[in-house]
């Protein structure tokens, strides 16, 4: 038996190892930077499987790199696993059923993305060990992709600077691969306004409104759509907007994320919109300070990685879906307003370069680093809408553990064909150097910038109490 037919024949082995990992992310439910949980069991999975782990990387607490084998080539697969607050939503539903009420949760996928990582990662470690495959399989846990934050952290800090290539599996409802500039640059940044505080009924005139600042910021942000080019976008959350009424606000924030097709464009809004903040804070008298919590460069997608993937796509092919499982589809779908078309039942073609779409991920920075395949593989619904109750109820279901299945089994045979046939990585070198020509790339996260320990702190605090008392342990181990 081959390395490759190996690989598969152990997932095929494993499965419900794998189905596992995907059900137990999905009921603990951690959001960004409070991923404990999803981190210890993922690490724990690679220890057992001869990884070497190093946890608490570019500062993250449940960030990780775990490394298997020595020398070259260097392979490295990376993915996320946050959920994102209220987001909350039983499995195996086609209706809005919360587990527990605001609680957070998953509602994108990002639970059957590391699984499929980690379950390809022990499967091609497996082959390594027993056909002798020389090299290094180096894996990175990103957390907090919904906030668009670690991996520029992990360019930044030097922890790719060997890799020769990477790949990034991501849960969609196609099996499919792309390449080009598949998604948009982002600056993700918090605007405070400091004023002064008073009593907002009898002497406000002795109060500097810092919420007065943050809704002038806003307002000229309104007025400077009009003038964004095409694929620009930006949005925002008031983050503080003071303490109560007759308490004229001493501190107001306003959190905004900045897109467009190129980082510098990304930039270019961003340093736009701090000159609104400036003029707002002129008008009223405040402070400004302004905090970068992240940037990332827009996600580029290799050719040559495109091609191996598609190879191994087209081999596996999609899962043979149940009456039971189209049916779910289908409720979902109506209940969506979207098309009652049921799952994809057919692989994508590799077409030629694909347009990018208006979301961002911060695996960005890694595809300007080195050459990156980008993974689709179809554990969820066609015409579900991320980060809505919809997008979360096929995700610890049988949907969802098919489709992680056949993603596993494209990543790991893709792996072993970078291990054992030189050309596919000359072959990136080649057509990365040709799509990269002309850009100098340099992280656009400030070298000064820690990551935010507290995010999502309170909300854990105040939620997994009860979430613990339904988190859902694996029975199943890889073998």
């Amino acid at each position: 038996m081959d390395a490759k037919a190996f690989v598969d024949e152990y997932l095929g082995r494993n499965t419900d190892a794998l189905n596992d990992v995907i059900d137990a992310l999905f009921w603990y439910g951690e959001p960004a930077m409070q991923e404990v949980r999803s981190a210890a069991l993922l690490t724990k999975i690679l220890e057992d499987g001869g990884f070497t782990v190093e946890r608490g990387i570019s500062g993250f607490p449940t960030g990780f790199m775990a490394t298997f084998g020595s020398g070259g080539p260097v392979v490295a697969v990376h993915a996320e696993y946050d959920g994102a607050p209220d987001n909350s939503q039983l499995p195996g539903v086609s209706e809005h059923k919360a587990i527990i009420p605001g609680a957070p949760g998953h509602c994108e996928g990002h639970n059957v993305n590391a699984a499929v990582m980690v379950a390809a990662a022990r499967a091609v470690s497996r082959a390594m060990r027993d056909h002798g495959i020389k090299g290094t399989l180096k894996i990175f846990g990103a957390p907090a992709e919904e906030l668009v934050l670690a991996r520029p952290y992990y360019v930044r800090d030097g922890y790719f600077d060997d890799v020769d290539v990477a790949f990034h599996p991501h849960l969609l409802e196609r099996f499919s691969t792309e390449y080009g500039v598949l998604q948009r640059a982002v600056v993700s940044a918090e605007f405070v306004f400091h004023g002064e505080t008073a009593h907002a009924a009898m002497s406000p005139w002795k109060g500097r409104n810092a919420l007065d600042a943050a809704l002038l910021m806003d307002s000229g942000m309104a007025q400077y759509r009009e003038h964004l080019s095409p694929g620009m976008n930006m949005h925002r959350v008031v983050t503080d907007g003071g303490n109560q009424p007759n308490v004229i606000p001493a501190r107001a924030a306003i959190w905004w994320f900045f897109r467009d097709h190129t980082a510098e464009g990304a930039k270019g809004l961003f340093e736009r919109a701090r000159k609104v903040a400036e003029g707002a804070a002129l008008m009223t008298n405040t402070e400004l300070e302004v905090v970068v919590k992240t940037a990332v460069w827009p996600v580029r997608g290799n050719e040559a990685l495109a091609h191996a993937l598609q190879r191994n796509i087209e081999t596996v092919g999609m899962p043979a879906w149940s009456n039971a499982e189209h049916d779910l589809a289908n409720r979902l779908q109506a209940a969506n307003g979207a098309i009652e078309e049921g799952l994809r039942t057919a692989v994508d073609t590799l077409d030629g370069p694909s347009e990018s779409i208006p979301a961002a991920n911060d695996c960005g920075d890694v595809s300007w680093k080195v050459p990156m395949g980008r993974l689709w593989f179809p554990a969820n619904v066609p015409g579900v809408t991320f980060h809505h109750w919809s997008a979360g109820a096929a995700l610890a279901t049988s949907i969802a553990h098919k489709g992680g299945l056949v993603g596993a089994r494209a990543l790991a045979a893709t792996l072993v064909d970078c291990f054992t046939d030189p050309a596919i990585i000359a072959d990136a070198k080649a057509t990365f150097a040709d799509e990269t020509k002309g850009t100098d790339y340099a992280p656009m996260i400030p070298d000064t910038n820690t990551p935010p320990l507290d995010t999502n702190r309170q909300l854990m605090e105040k939620f997994r109490p009860s979430m613990e008392a339904r988190y859902v342990e694996p029975r199943h181990w890889f073998e």
